[in-house]
């Protein structure tokens, strides 16, 4: 089974991925600044589930690609990096933009706003990217079966995505006028998102195989 290290290690690393803007962060802070917390949270219910679709999926296929691929490894890993590289410079290009900058959006009933919780999650590539090239690097088969070091894995990820995302939501509206009232902390918060980003593409990328 998975090692209280690793399971820290991957809960520290899912922890910096989630404190990173993405799709599902930029929906949920617009979503709840315009129209109320409650609208946050049951858009979060659907971002939950599709997680959960695709801690399964990732589950079951790395548990093959692992024994079947001896490259799928690198190749997963070297994709990953390559995508966090991207992702920090979105955050650090010029011009670029904070999630804590609203996007006007329309009132919808709870269920349209968990169905849009749910597409945005299975449409946003860093949901993708995070099980299938973050994963695979704390999976030992050595330690037993690959699917339930998957399965636990997977749950950590999704348990600290949802305390993070649900505790933004609820705060969404008071940081965003803190920002608006401080702009300067939107270009700190930028840099320090995208110099994380890069140490962490480089690390992914220069990281040996266990």
């Amino acid at each position: 089974m998975v090692e209280m290290t690793t399971a820290i290690a991957f809960g520290l690393v899912a922890l910096g991925m989630v404190l990173t803007p993405g799709p599902n962060m930029i929906y949920l802070i617009s979503r709840s600044i315009c129209q109320g917390r409650m609208a946050g949270l049951v858009s979060l219910g659907g971002v939950a589930l599709g997680f959960l679709f695709y801690m399964l999926c990732a589950a079951l296929g790395i548990t093959s690609l692992i024994f079947a691929v001896p490259y799928a490894y690198d190749a997963l890993r070297l994709t990953g990096a390559a995508y966090l590289l991207y992702l920090a410079w979105q955050a650090l290009k010029p011009n670029g933009r904070s999630p804590f900058q609203v996007r006007e959006l329309p009132r919808d009933s709870h269920a349209k706003l968990f169905t849009m919780g749910l597409v945005t999650n299975l449409l946003n590539p860093k949901a993708a990217m995070l099980y299938l090239s973050l994963l695979p690097q704390f999976i030992d088969p050595s330690k037993g079966n690959v699917l339930a070091q998957s399965l636990v894995l997977g749950s950590t990820q999704i348990a600290i995505s949802l305390s993070v995302n649900a505790l933004i939501a609820i705060t969404a509206g008071t940081i965003a006028a803190f920002l608006a009232r401080n702009p300067r902390w939107i270009t700190v918060q930028r840099w320090l998102m995208g110099t994380v980003l890069g140490g962490l593409a480089v690390q992914m990328a220069v990281e040996a195989k266990k």
